[in-house]
């Protein structure tokens, strides 16, 4: 059987240089609640990729990220939107120890401003989904590329094809409530549980260990970083960091 074909709408502050013919533009800021609601207008599924999408101070990533989250996620309610892809980050968990492994339910522990935005944004699709009946499937998204470039990566690393079969089963899987899954390929170095995402369908392509010998080469040439090489959300671990050093949750 074909796959679903998909009607596009996108939405950003500009208009992509690669818009195709078949696809629809909406120039939408996720700060302004009526531009977002436009958008949202006659939709059937909302891939919610947008925001601010590394480290910054406070006041971009409440702009972005939690007012702009919110502005999403309730324009999809008024609109009657059947369902949301949400990306959320590994950031949400960073501050797990590299020795751990860990699913979908623990505790976050975010590494970042950044991070505690996207466990924010997760929250908030729970409560859309239970109180308001929107299908929300929240994927931890570790680092997409086209290969993983460093040890670190070769845990979380997420190949693009297999990004796409997770954003499916988010938008297609039948009777899905709300769900956190992490976003990973079938990586043997991972730091995740992803059982939940494989009941729900997922499949992944990709496997991080065939690069390992170049990603292991690559790493030898990255300095030391006493916090970051401990944790599994890296560097976002180390910036700014000022507490003390080796602590973890067991």
């Amino acid at each position: 059987m074909l796959p679903p074909v998909y009607d596009l709408v996108l939405t950003d502050l500009e208009p992509p240089s690669d818009l195709r013919p078949e696809e629809t533009f909406i120039a939408a800021d996720l700060a302004d609640a009526a531009a977002v609601e436009r958008a949202a207008t006659g939709i059937d599924g909302i891939l919610h990729f947008g925001g601010q999408s590394v480290e910054a101070p406070w006041e971009t990533i409440l702009k972005a990220n939690v007012i702009g989250t919110c502005n999403l996620f309730e324009a999809a309610r008024k609109q009657k939107v059947r369902r949301v892809v949400f990306a959320s980050t590994n950031h949400v968990v960073g501050f797990y120890a590299r020795s751990q492994t860990i699913g979908p339910q623990v505790l976050p522990l975010p590494d970042s401003r950044y991070g505690v935005s996207k466990a924010f944004g997760e929250a908030l699709g729970a409560l859309y989904a239970q109180k308001h009946g929107l299908s929300v499937f929240c994927i931890r998204i570790g680092n997409v590329s086209d290969r993983p470039v460093d040890e670190r990566r070769l845990a979380i690393w997420l190949k693009p094809e297999d990004l796409l079969s997770l954003i499916r089963i988010g938008l297609e899987r039948e009777g899905l409530v709300y769900e956190v899954v992490y976003g990973m390929s079938d990586n043997v170095r991972a730091w995740w549980d992803n059982s939940r995402a494989a009941e729900l369908g997922y499949k992944p392509e990709g496997q991080s260990e065939v690069f390992a010998e170049p990603a292991l080469a690559a790493q030898a040439l990255i300095p030391p970083d006493i916090v970051g090489d401990r944790f599994q959300g890296g560097p976002f671990c180390s910036e700014e960091f000022d507490g003390p050093a080796g602590q973890s949750r067991d």
